[in-house]
């Protein structure tokens, strides 16, 4: 019997079989636990459902998290497959224009860049969660993904790096206010990973060579590193944690200057 065995989870935020989200649904897959997914529309759905259907996934849903009755429409239609609720929402979403990842922050920053990437990689966790409450059962859990980039700067995050951080003080907020109704809320801050998102950032080949050996562990993380922290977080093994920010990074974000042999 797995660690999530009887339990629902729905994910969202896969891109391809490295992404992080689809680490976390084979670690709670593999523990037992039934699956549904989402995808943003025609084009990444030829990505997701070969993998969600190759994992027998309960109902893989079209949603663009930037419009309220997509987010609706997605909920209704997974409630006629889980009639009883569902028991994780995996929030796994991120995005900000390719031009505003490269170059100074104050010149790449426009209002319209700012609004897109607060909306598409903050404001969604919040528009999942509250479309997600009612059917979400005693005990459940939302969780998120951030990077180390809501805490300092790294070079090129840029507005990602702001969205991050409202992204974890959301979690913070959510967990307070769904803590009353039985739900956790939780982030994992991963460490840098070889991802379609991450593909984005200009130099993220340099800062992964170079990350390996900074860490503490003198070397990266993979994305199954994800998927077992995200096992304990949406388990019984965590049922008094909530609101945390979860770093699975080998120990980056310890680490200050050091010096280098």
């Amino acid at each position: 019997m797995g660690l999530m065995s009887g339990k629902r989870a729905l994910v969202t935020g896969v891109a391809n079989d490295r992404s992080i989200a689809w680490a976390i649904a084979q670690a709670f897959q593999a523990e037992g636990a039934e699956l549904a997914f989402t995808y943003p529309g025609e084009g990444m759905e030829k990505r997701v459902r070969p993998l969600a259907e190759g994992i027998g996934a309960a109902a893989i849903l079209d949603c663009d998290v930037s419009k309220d009755e997509d987010i609706d429409r997605t909920f209704a239609q997974l409630k006629q497959v889980w009639p009883e609720g569902f028991d994780v929402l995996v929030h796994s979403i991120g995005f900000a224009p390719r031009e505003a990842l490269e170059g100074r922050f104050t010149e790449v920053t426009s209002r319209d860049v700012f609004r897109i990437a607060l909306d598409v990689s903050a404001y969604s966790l919040i528009g999942l969660t509250r479309a997600a409450r009612p059917m979400l059962r005693e005990g459940a859990n939302v969780l998120t993904l951030s990077y180390y980039g809501a805490e300092k700067v790294v070079s090129n995050y840029n507005v990602m790096g702001v969205a991050k951080a409202a992204l974890e003080a959301s979690v913070r907020y959510l967990a307070f206010d769904l803590g009353q109704d039985g739900i956790r809320v939780n982030a994992i801050s991963a460490g840098p990973l070889k991802t379609l998102a991450a593909a984005g950032i200009k130099g993220m080949r340099t800062m992964l060579a170079e990350n390996a050996s900074r860490t503490p562990l003198r070397r990266n993380i993979d994305q199954s590193d994800c998927g077992k922290a995200a096992l304990y977080l949406c388990s019984d093994l965590a049922s008094s944690v909530t609101g945390e920010v979860l770093h699975v990074d080998a120990g980056q974000n310890i680490v200050g200057v050091v010096a280098m042999e």
